[in-house]
């Protein structure tokens, strides 16, 4: 038997001004979400994002093509009421950062580490006045209790909706360094990517591609960009 799929009901999607800032209506209906608040968001960038995935739906609804309606979602129906559990599990990545544990060899492996990520290194001391430490091997390490601190405030400082585009920029990338440089811009979404993504591209190149695994590598890819768009539509006025 056949899945259960929602077809497409509704003609037109249009952005609508509200007290709390705006909605995306279908023919007139204002959007809710799952659990039926209001789906209100703070910018109008990020209800043009919503409108646009729901009119660019074709006669079968398909949520996995609609990032920026899901991450709405979220960050009202979980996010706004979890926000300070929801910065502890995101930080605590900062205490076993994928950019601070690096490879004893190869040689042309520990290079492109270097390259890659003592760049994110040295960001890190400039803006947090502490250096982050890199050890090698897999054995977890303490970072200094300064620079988790200084980096726990600028997340908690974060609103619900940049707190949900910013949980996917941590978790997809597994650095907390890289979500922290792609707020300030240090570098672009696409080139920060590539950064978490030096030893797996390393063992691809030395033992093949794996359909399976690239699959899952692009679909963490696009939930990355996806959650850079969603936090810098919430910047826009």
């Amino acid at each position: 038997m056949s899945g259960w799929v929602k077809k497409r009901f509704w003609t037109d999607a249009s952005v609508v001004s509200t007290n709390d800032g705006f909605t995306v209506t279908l023919d007139g209906r204002s959007l809710k979400t799952p659990a039926k608040a209001p789906l209100n968001v703070p910018t109008r960038a990020i209800a043009d994002l919503i409108a646009q995935e729901w009119r660019a739906q074709g006669d079968v609804i398909k949520p996995e093509s609609m990032p920026a309606t899901r991450a709405a979602n979220a960050a009202i129906d979980k996010v706004r009421g979890q926000k300070a559990e929801v910065t502890e599990i995101i930080t605590a990545y900062g205490d076993s950062d994928l950019v601070c544990y690096r490879a004893e060899a190869p040689q042309e492996l520990v290079n492109r580490e270097a390259q890659a990520w003592d760049p994110l290194i040295d960001w890190a001391a400039h803006r947090y006045g502490v250096r982050p430490v890199t050890y090698t091997g897999i054995m977890h390490a303490p970072q200094p209790s300064a620079l988790l601190s200084s980096m726990h405030a600028d997340v908690d400082r974060l609103s619900a909706f940049e707190l949900t585009a910013f949980h996917d920029l941590v978790s997809m990338s597994g650095s907390l360094i890289i979500g922290l440089a792609t707020l300030d811009q240090f570098a672009t979404a696409p080139e920060l990517w590539a950064a978490s993504r030096v030893d797996e591209d390393w063992q691809i190149e030395q033992w093949g591609a794996d359909d399976e695994a690239s699959a899952l590598a692009a679909g963490r890819e696009a939930a990355f960009l996806d959650a850079a768009r969603f936090y810098f539509a919430l910047q826009s006025a």
